[in-house]
C-alpha cells in the first residue's frame, strides 16, 4: 500500500474514549450513563439565559458587538470579570500588574483548548509530562497525538504523592532525560477521575520541587493546574489555588471554565499564564481560531455581571448534593462486598476500586454485560497514562452523578450493582 499522505500527528492520533463514550449516550435512548460527565440538564439555565441573550441582542451596540469578530486573547470586560472571580475565589485582591491582572488571562474555547494549545507550545514529540496517576483521561488522548511520554505519579487522599513525585523526578534525572520534562499536570479540585483535590500545602511543596530540578532540566518546570470542578463544592471549605503560592506567579498556569459550573454548551473556559508563556500561546490560539466565540463572550460577560451565575451556582451545588447522595445510597444497596469508594464532596464522580482479579476493561465480560444491561461507566484503565514504570489497574471505574436524573441514577446503578454481582460471582 502506498503511504497515506498524512502528518505524523494525524498517523497517531487514535479516536478520544470521550467522542464514543458520549457519542454511545446520545445515540441510545434506553442506555443509563453513568460514564459520560455531562452535566445535570433540568438544571441548565434555559430561561435565564433567553433573558439575558435577549437583552444582549435587545441593543443594536451590544447585539453588533456580540456578532462582530472579537480579539484572540478575549472580550476585554469578560477578562476583568473572570480575573476579579478566579481572586475572589482566592481570597485574594485584583491589582494592576498582580497574579490576577487580567492581562496575564486569555479566554478559550472551554479549557479543553487551553490544554491543547498548551501541549502545542511547551512540548515536542518524545517530552515528557507529568500526571497524576489516574488523571482526566481526554488529557491523555491530547499527550499520546503530540507524541509525548507521560510518567505517572500516585495519589494520595489528598492529592500527589509528594515523594512519589521526588523519585519520579530524580530517577529521570539520572537517565539523563530530566531535560525532556515540560510540565506537571494537576486537576487540583474534585479530580476527574477520582473526585479527590489537593492540599494547599501539597500545590506548594510540589512547587518548590519543580523548581528545584528546573536548574538541572535547564529551563523552566511549569505547574499547570486544571480547576475546571473547582466551584462545584457542595461540602467543606475551598481551597486556594496555587497562584497563591510563592513563586506561582511566573511557574503556574491556571485554568478554569464556566461550561462545567453554568452550562456546557457554552464553551467558554480561560488560563491564567506568566509571561512571555502568554504571548506565545496567543500567537498560537491566532491561528486556531483568532479568538473564541464573540457572541457567547458577550453572553458569558452579562451572565457574571448581572450576578445570574452566582445565584445558578447555589442552587448547582444543592443539586448535585443531592444526586451524589442518592448516587452513594445506590450504591450501598446494590453493590456487592469487596468494592470500594469515597464519598464525593463536589464535582460530579465517584471512583470505585474493584477486587483485582475483576476486570473493568472495554474488552471485559463486565463492561460487555453492562452495555447488554443498558448501563454504561467510563473503564479505570483509560484514565492510566502509559507508563513502563508500573503496570496499567484494570479493575476500577469512573461513574458520574452529574448527567442522570435521581430516578435515573438509582436505576443505573441497581442495573449495574446486578452485573457487578453476576460477574464477581463467577
Amino acid at each position: 500500500m502506498g503511504k497515506s499522505g498524512l502528518s505524523n500527528l494525524a498517523l497517531r492520533t487514535v479516536e478520544p474514549p470521550i467522542t464514543w463514550l458520549m457519542g454511545m449516550t446520545l445515540a441510545r435512548p434506553k442506555l443509563i450513563s453513568l460514564a459520560a460527565g455531562f452535566t445535570d440538564s433540568a438544571s441548565l439555565p434555559v430561561r435565564e439565559t433567553r433573558a439575558l441573550l435577549n437583552g444582549l441582542l435587545g441593543s443594536k451596540r451590544e447585539g453588533r458587538k456580540a456578532l462582530q469578530y472579537g480579539s484572540t486573547a478575549g472580550d476585554p470586560a469578560l477578562r476583568r470579570l473572570t480575573a476579579r472571580h478566579v481572586a475572589m475565589l482566592d481570597g485574594a485582591q485584583m491589582t494592576r500588574g498582580g497574579i490576577y491582572d487580567p492581562e496575564r488571562m486569555f479566554i478559550t474555547s472551554g479549557s479543553q483548548q487551553l490544554l491543547y494549545v498548551l501541549s502545542e507550545c511547551l512540548c515536542d514529540p518524545g517530552d515528557i509530562v507529568l500526571v497524576e496517576d489516574p488523571t482526566y483521561f481526554v488529557y491523555l488522548g491530547i499527550t499520546q497525538s503530540h507524541g509525548l511520554r507521560c510518567r505517572g505519579i500516585r495519589l494520595e487522599s489528598d492529592g500527589i504523592d509528594l515523594a512519589a513525585l521526588e523519585a519520579v523526578l530524580e530517577r529521570l534525572r539520572t537517565q539523563g532525560e530530566l531535560s525532556r520534562v515540560k510540565l506537571l499536570y494537576l486537576v487540583t479540585y474534585y479530580q476527574n477521575p477520582t473526585g479527590l483535590s489537593t492540599a494547599w500545602a501539597k500545590k506548594a511543596e510540589a512547587l518548590r520541587l519543580l523548581r528545584h530540578y528546573e536548574r538541572m532540566a535547564g529551563h523552566p518546570i511549569y505547574l499547570l493546574e486544571d480547576a475546571a470542578y473547582r466551584e462545584l463544592r457542595f461540602f467543606g471549605e475551598d481551597i486556594p489555588s496555587a497562584l497563591t503560592v510563592p513563586g506561582g506567579r511566573d511557574r503556574v498556569i491556571y485554568g478554569g471554565t464556566f461550561s462545567k459550573p453554568f452550562a456546557t454548551g457554552m464553551r467558554v473556559g480561560f488560563g491564567i499564564l506568566p509571561e512571555p508563556l502568554l504571548r506565545v500561546v496567543l500567537r498560537v490560539k491566532g491561528n486556531h481560531d483568532f479568538g473564541t466565540s464573540n457572541l457567547l463572550q458577550q453572553l458569558m460577560r452579562v451572565v457574571l455581571d448581572s450576578g445570574e451565575y452566582q445565584r445558578h451556582m447555589e442552587g448547582l451545588r444543592s443539586r448535585y448534593a443531592i444526586k451524589a447522595k442518592a448516587m452513594v445510597r445506590a450504591m450501598r444497596a446494590h453493590f456487592p462486598e469487596g468494592i470500594e469508594w469515597r464519598e464525593p464532596t463536589g464535582g460530579l464522580y465517584v471512583w470505585a476500586r474493584l477486587p483485582r482479579r475483576v476486570r473493568t476493561g472495554v474488552n471485559s465480560r463486565l463492561f460487555k454485560s453492562a452495555l447488554r444491561h443498558d448501563v454504561l461507566y467510563v473503564p479505570g484503565g483509560l484514565c492510566y497514562a502509559e507508563d513502563a514504570a508500573r503496570h496499567r489497574p484494570d479493575h476500577e471505574m469512573r461513574i458520574s452523578f452529574g448527567g442522570e436524573s435521581v430516578p435515573n441514577l438509582r436505576a443505573g446503578v441497581e442495573r449495574l450493582g446486578a452485573t457487578l454481582k453476576q460477574v464477581m460471582g463467577r
